[in-house]
């Protein structure tokens, strides 16, 4: 579509910025219609960065900004982020004001400054056509999203993508949904904290957590890695340095990222190997909802919500797991024999009150060393080891994961026994979780395929079976594979790959790589 007096790639990234700022509606109607997004951003920072950026000389940049746009603008200032709406504000122009807004545009969008269209508008008809669409936006905005939470819970959301851990996704989802709908004490942030082995789904329900809250997840999820902040200096990377220090003008990690987000899920991994120093700044962020910054500058953030992960007490956690679904077992092993009718085999567990009193809060206590920090903590969730169906659950993940890499990459059709799963679930480690079954499926399967694909045993559009052959052979056959077992020596089941030909199965002959004391190099 053209437009007469707008150039066909104007500096702004959308031509209804342009639109926007020129006088005249009848532009933005044409735009609107054609279907032009009026909540897209513009990109353009300052004359020089867009000079460097485009290969042009800033003073053409400058003439021609004007020219686009309106030489009333300040060319010094950023207009990063600014819609179409903040520029016809700027213009005052209310019937395109009018038009932006029935077509769709956000009055409550912020640019890169963190300003609204409303910031810039003066007193007057545009002021309050604002005002009334902002109040009637946030209404539809809350009625959108309440339905959406309805339609799509939370916990729902989550269970498509971690395994397990149905009393961690419950606690976390029951938190969130009362802070939601206002049923939570809006004086204080919501802060959780994570108790689990490593690899269990810890740090990705976080993740999930910001994914359904926020859109925008460069901003709404805010992650630091507490192994960063173990000795007493490194509270300035926390909050920013005071004035004079170097590194004062940069900001802290944290302080600098909850303005631009206030209300950001912020994960603090692995937060028992802060030093006591950070831990009190928690204490007054956990407890007074808000932080100042090495500039003096405070940041209100009680709407943000914190989550700490810790490996303290994933021991006793994960043996008082694994005892309680052996009890499980066995009564249910009972029942059977006993030819009761409310059999239940079930690995669904949950961790006692009295364990978490007795066991749990003392081992906290001792490490954490303040009770006033625990008590800022609205929920501790437990998560638990993974039991046999999980496990299952992981193997298939993971092996789809490589099916899909094998289809897009080599055209290869990757399929396999259900047995191959159990023999891969037993690589599970407690103390690694999920991420002893990936380790495991690239030892035992991974590899193969590797080295099959080097010897040039794979061709272009074939389907690959991994199945499972108890022969006392290793995983790639070598000179000795033919060696016995030791006598009381346990075969282990080890994985094959088999080519599917015609309805007819052939496995293949992959060798071992040469050592290297069986390798001979020219002279």
């Amino acid at each position: 579509m053209e437009l007469q007096g707008f150039r066909e790639e104007p500096l702004s990234q959308c031509i209804l910025e342009v639109a926007g700022i020129k006088p005249g509606a009848r532009a933005v109607t044409l735009l609107l219609a054609a279907g032009a997004d009026p909540n897209l951003g513009d990109e353009f920072t300052s004359v020089y960065e867009t000079a460097k950026e485009k290969g042009l000389h800033s003073l053409e940049v400058l003439v021609t900004r004007e020219d686009d746009f309106n030489n009333r603008l300040n060319n010094r200032a950023s207009f990063k982020g600014c819609t179409a709406l903040h520029y016809a504000v700027l213009a005052d122009d209310f019937p395109t004001v009018k038009l932006l807004l029935d077509g769709g545009a956000n009055p409550l969008q912020r640019n890169e400054m963190g300003h609204m269209p409303m910031d810039y508008a003066r007193e007057g008809e545009v002021m309050k056509l604002l005002k009334a669409s902002a109040t009637k936006f946030r209404e539809d905005q809350r009625k959108r999203e309440i339905e959406e939470r309805r339609r799509f819970p939370l916990e729902q959301r989550l269970r498509e993508h971690i395994i397990g851990q149905e009393s961690a996704i419950t606690t976390v989802g029951a938190a969130i949904r009362r802070k939601q709908n206002g049923w939570y004490d809006e004086e204080h942030p919501l802060v959780f904290l994570f108790l689990g082995s490593s690899g269990i789904g810890k740090t990705e329900l976080a993740k999930q957590t910001a994914k359904y809250l926020h859109k925008d997840m460069k901003k709404g999820f805010i992650r630091l890695d507490m192994s960063e902040f173990q000795e007493r200096h490194e509270v300035a990377k926390f909050i920013g340095s005071p004035p004079g220090y170097v590194g004062h003008e940069e900001g802290g990690q944290l302080t600098k990222k909850l303005k631009q987000c206030p209300n950001a899920v912020v994960l603090f991994d692995e937060v028992d190997k802060a030093h006591p120093d950070v831990l009190t700044i928690m204490l007054q962020l956990f407890d007074e909802g808000r932080l100042t910054d090495g500039k003096g500058k405070t940041i209100d953030c009680k709407d943000a919500i914190f989550i700490m992960t810790s490996n303290v007490a994933s021991d006793e956690i994960a043996q008082h797991a694994l005892q309680l679904r052996q009890e499980a077992m066995e009564m249910s092993r009972k029942r059977i024999a006993e030819k009761l009718d409310d059999v239940q085999m079930t690995d669904k567990i949950t961790i006692s009150k009295q364990f978490k009193e007795k066991v749990i809060r003392p081992i906290l206590k001792a490490h954490f060393r303040r009770d006033e920090f625990l008590g800022r903590i609205n929920e501790i969730v437990y998560f638990l080891p993974f039991c046999h169906s999980e496990l299952i659950q992981l193997v298939n993940k993971e092996l789809s994961f490589w099916a899909k890499k094998a289809k897009a990459r080599h055209n290869i059709t990757l399929v396999w026994d259900q047995e191959v799963m159990d023999v891969l679930a037993d690589g599970y480690n407690l103390h690694y979780g999920a991420r002893s079954i990936k380790h495991e499926v690239e030892r035992r399967v991974v590899n193969q395929l590797a080295a099959a694909y080097e010897q040039e045993l794979l061709p272009r559009g074939c389907t690959l079976r991994i199945t499972v052959d108890d022969s006392d052979k290793q995983l790639l056959r070598t000179k000795d594979s033919s060696t016995p077992l030791k006598e009381g020596q346990r075969k282990r089941p080890t994985l094959r790959l088999e080519i599917i030909e015609d309805s007819k199965s052939r496995k293949l002959n992959i060798q071992a790589p040469l050592a290297p004391e069986e390798m001979s190099f020219p002279l």
